[in-house]
């Protein structure tokens, strides 16, 4: 029989507030954070999580969030290079489009939300319809990641017969020093600056779109004007010859500080604009009005004036023009710095709320795992109390500012303990909610204490701290060492404990109750240690493990053994030697029979301890492996690695079981519960993640196959995304080097999900065109007969899964093509060869035909075409096709055009008639001529309360 196990799955992540791989965007209410793989909604005010964007199997990091202008969408980016198009009030995805290789780094919706522009660290500029879901086309012209995009809106008046869809510009900043401005009804670079010396590393617009800033990583921001007469006319050719030059520098601003301008940003509303260059802290500048302007030089002549009366001016005093020039630097004027917490990765503004303060909001997204809220004052007119920013609000209570370096479970799995550099954090299992806070050293171990109402705490400095969860106070300050307390653990028997230290001692201790002093907020009694005996050891301890049966002590050494002595006495036992770089942490079986070593040499060695013999050396991660620990009650064992991987293996059969991913980070902790149905593991990414075991079994054949299935896929998809230089060409690996790129391509990136679609629908043709045949071949033999032949026959049985579906070949085909995602339905079509797609002609005609969904019919039909061309037009069988098809496709579409044509008539009736009811209501009201009454019309008039008297 062969064996089988349980199988394990990712439950719950938690201890995010905000992780740093994406900016954040704020409302005023709601802030929308990036957590890994997640996007978290945070109620900044209350301090609670409203929703999680999580979609099932998708273990990308978030990169980059952008809110559409229809205000509960949002394009996210990921790590694998796909945007997902989310829904903010069903927290479901709309859509996702695959175009880019490699991360996403900036995203830009057009005015009305129609079109995306997604940029990436594959240095590709790509093009999304938002609402027919396709990528439009990809433009190339950078040479390093693409840092900023930004729509221009263009004012050409096109007239209605125009055949350019999408007309206005786009503006784009790179890490290749480069900022670039592109006619999208051209699809071309128009214009190319190297703005900076070195990475351009964000811009912003102005709300009149005629003035952009720039920020490079030297700490320099320069200003650029638009010219807006040059963007309506488009390239033109001045009178000297030259091409006129559409972007001009004005001038550069002055900064605090000389780091990385990481983000610049203009508030939408009023008239601040906001640069962060420094770690933890955001520079805020006041855009002056020209009146201000105006009266500040006023006083500035009048000092002058003043000054050269006492006499204090200097005699060559040079004659002042009456309208000095306004420069930028005037109308920038530093308002206030503010300084949050920790390092910034984004900030954000808050919407303009009437009921609020005056001032604006602040939202700022640390890398500490915090977000913060400032409120920015207005402008004072007095000199004295300068305006100070406040903080209002804070979300950093459901998180560890550092990474959770160590994890322990309460007896009954009830309650989760973990510490960092700086806090020890009480979570409830059930909940995943933070019940405790509690300020500490820098932690590297932890456990509870008997009774789970106490925890032990093992600090780099060497002290043992003790706390009470009950009151949250630190109850018990020991200094048992004099290095890093690098491990400690409960004896089974609960009367005492061990602790084992770099400066080479490993010390017992013993539990002892005492009652809680009269004044304490603590009540009961309280646990404490007493020092027992030390053991003194010849090199740094790194580990300490009891055997279940308290027989043996375990102890790992800084020169890579383990040295094994018996409990009561001490004595030397064995010696574990075989490990080439230090044992970082070990396990003893339930049965005491069994001893598991993890190593820094990324090895996992299985050991007897009845004799010290080596059972199995297993090369377990490819870093080094940071924890190991049993399965209770079983030889099963856990173990996690620096490689972010956290893995299951059988003990006795020296196999793996089943790899688990989810982390971004490195895996420092790991606690297995006590009754063996779950697993625990904290990270260098700040969360703790939950693998609970499942019902569902496990077969170790199963699931190599599935592992060698999955690494087979990706590199079908892998091979399909190759862009491949011509043979011969000279160039190494066969790839085509950037430069001899066309500038503007189609989108397309194959993926297991498109090669899947593809595959669904070749399987279906087949079925639909054999069950065409065999009705053919029936009706043909049927046709020779006469009517009362007694050959005639019954029909052929119909295939069963048409049978099933009750539908014709046509229809089923069609129902397998309309499942296909609107986005991946080229990639898809790519998959087919030649001979399916001249079967999918005839499926096409048919559908035509009966008219249905004639955009599919007609999307489909034009891409393949346009791929398929050069054979279609080589071979003479398919005008038999296509001149059908052709004319069903123009009646079809012919149809569809009048009641578009009279669906719109009807609108804009319903719209006048709306208009001359207004206007007329308006005559009645106020004796007003047609004039002012349109332009009432146009302010929007505001609804008055009445109260209406019975």
């Amino acid at each position: 029989m062969v064996q089988s196990y349980l199988r394990h799955g990712p439950t719950q992540a938690f201890g995010l507030v905000c992780s740093s791989s994406s900016n954040s965007v704020f409302d005023g209410k709601l802030a929308y954070v990036p957590a890994l793989e997640d996007v978290l909604v945070w109620d900044v005010k209350k301090g609670r999580m409203l929703a999680m964007w999580h979609e099932t199997g998708h273990r990308a990091e978030v990169t980059c969030i952008q809110r559409s202008p229809q205000s509960q969408v949002f394009a996210v980016g990921y790590a694998d290079g796909s945007i997902r198009l989310w829904n903010a009030a069903s927290e479901s995805v709309i859509t996702t489009f695959n175009g880019h290789k490699k991360a996403i780094t900036s995203l830009a919706f057009d005015e009305p939300g129609t079109r995306l522009a997604s940029g990436s660290q594959d240095t590709d500029l790509t093009i999304w319809d938002v609402v027919g879901e396709t990528g439009l086309y990809r433009l190339r012209g950078h040479r390093d990641q693409i840092t900023s995009i930004r729509f221009l809106p263009s004012s050409r008046d096109l007239p209605s017969t125009s055949t350019s869809t999408n007309p206005g510009y786009l503006l784009t900043s790179g890490k290749d020093t480069f900022v670039k401005l592109w006619d999208l009804s051209t699809q071309h670079c128009v214009q190319t600056i190297v703005a900076h010396r070195s990475e351009v590393w964000s811009l912003d617009m102005n709300r009149e779109q005629d003035l952009f800033f720039t920020g490079s990583g030297e700490g320099e921001v320069k200003a650029w004007r638009i010219d807006a007469d040059i963007l309506s006319t488009g390239l033109k050719e001045t009178e000297t010859g030259e091409v006129a030059q559409f972007i001009h520098l004005v001038a550069s601003l002055p900064l605090a500080s000389r780091h990385r301008v990481s983000q610049i940003s203009f508030h939408p509303t009023q008239a601040y604009v906001s640069v962060q260059s420094h770690d933890r802290s955001v520079e805020i500048f006041r855009i002056r009005t020209k009146e201000e302007i105006r009266k500040k030089q006023a006083r500035r002549k009048k000092r002058a004036q003043e000054k050269k009366k006492q006499g204090k001016a200097a005699a060559e005093e040079q004659a002042e023009e009456d309208e000095p020039e306004i420069t930028l630097v005037d109308m920038f004027t530093p308002h206030l710095v503010v300084r949050a917490s920790g390092k910034i990765r984004s900030f954000d503004y808050g919407s303009d709320d009437k009921n609020a303060k005056p001032g604006i909001q602040l939202f700022v997204a640390l890398n500490t795992n915090t977000v913060e809220v400032y409120n920015v004052p207005p402008p004072t007119k007095s000199k004295e109390d300068a305006p100070e920013a406040t903080r209002s609000f804070s979300v950093d209570l459901p998180g560890h500012r550092t990474d959770v370096r160590s994890l322990c479970l309460s007896s009954d799995d009830q309650i989760l303990a973990s510490a960092s550099n700086g806090s020890l954090k009480i979570w409830n299992m059930k909940t995943t909610s933070c019940i405790r806070t509690m300020d500490c050293g820098y932690a590297v171990c932890s456990t509870f204490l008997p009774g789970d109402k106490h925890v032990a705490i093992g600090t780099k400095s060497g002290e043992i701290l003790i706390y009470d969860i009950a009151s949250s106070t630190l109850i018990d300050t020991i200094q048992a060492h004099t290095a890093t307390v690098w491990s400690i653990q409960v004896r089974p028997d609960e009367r005492g404990m061990v602790s084992g230290s770099a400066d080479k001692d490993v010390k017992f201790w013993d539990f002892e109750q005492k009652d809680a002093a009269g004044d304490g907020v603590q009540s009961g009694r309280l646990i404490t240690l007493v020092h027992m005996r030390t053991l003194k050891m010849t090199d740094e301890v790194l580990s300490v493990r009891y055997s279940p049966n308290v027989k043996l002590l375990a102890v790992a050494l800084l020169d890579s053994t383990v040295k094994v002595f018996y409990q009561d006495t001490l004595k030397f036992f064995l010696s574990l030697y075989g490990h080439k770089l230090p044992v970082l942490a070990m396990d003893i079986s339930h049965d005491s029979k069994l001893i598991v070593t993890c190593s820094a040499d990324k090895n996992v060695k299985i050991w007897g301890l009845d004799f010290g013999d080596c059972h199995k050396s297993i090369f377990a991660h490819e870093e080094s492996v940071m924890q190991v620990a049993f399965e209770k009650g079983s030889h099963y064992f856990w173990t996690a690695g620096k490689d972010k991987m956290l893995k299951y293996w059988d003990g006795d059969k020296f196999e793996g079981i089943q790899k688990l991913d989810g982390h971004h980070g490195e895996i420092w902790a790991l606690a297995v519960s006590n009754h063996g149905n779950f697993v625990v593991t904290g990270s260098q990414d700040k969360s703790i993640r939950i693998y609970e075991k499942l019902d569902e079994p496990l077969f170790l054949e199963e699931e190599r196959e599935r592992e060698l299935e999955q690494i087979y896929e990706a590199g079908i998809a892998d091979a399909m995304n190759r862009e491949d230089a011509p043979i011969g060409s000279g160039v190494e690996d066969g790839l085509t080097p950037s430069t001899t790129q066309a500038e503007v391509t189609a989108v397309s990136k194959q993926t297991t999900e498109t090669l899947m679609a593809g595959e669904r629908i070749i399987e279906a043709l087949e079925l639909a065109d054999t069950e065409r045949a065999t009705f053919r071949g029936y009706e043909e033999a049927m046709a020779k007969l006469s009517e009362d032949d007694p050959m005639r026959l019954q029909p052929p049985a119909r295939n069963p899964v048409l049978a099933a579906y009750d539908l014709e070949p046509e229809a089923y085909v069609l129902r397998i093509v309309e499942k296909v995602q609107s986005a991946t339905l080229h990639d898809a079509l790519l998959v087919l060869p030649f001979g399916k797609i001249v079967s999918l002609m005839y499926y096409l005609t048919a559908w035509a035909q009966k008219g249905w969904n004639i955009p599919l019919v007609s999307r489909i039909m034009f891409f393949v075409l346009k791929v398929h061309h050069h054979q279609i037009v080589a071979n003479r069988i398919m005008r038999t096709t296509l001149i059908p098809l052709r004319r069903h496709l123009r009646a079809a579409l012919q149809s569809q055009k009048e009641m578009m044509g009279y669906n719109l008539a009807a609108l804009q009736y319903m719209k006048r008639r709306n208009e001359a009811e207004r206007t007329a209501q308006f005559y009645e009201e106020e004796d007003w001529d047609e004039d002012k009454v349109r332009a009432r019309i146009a302010e929007g008039k505001k609804r008055k309360r009445v109260t209406i008297k019975a």
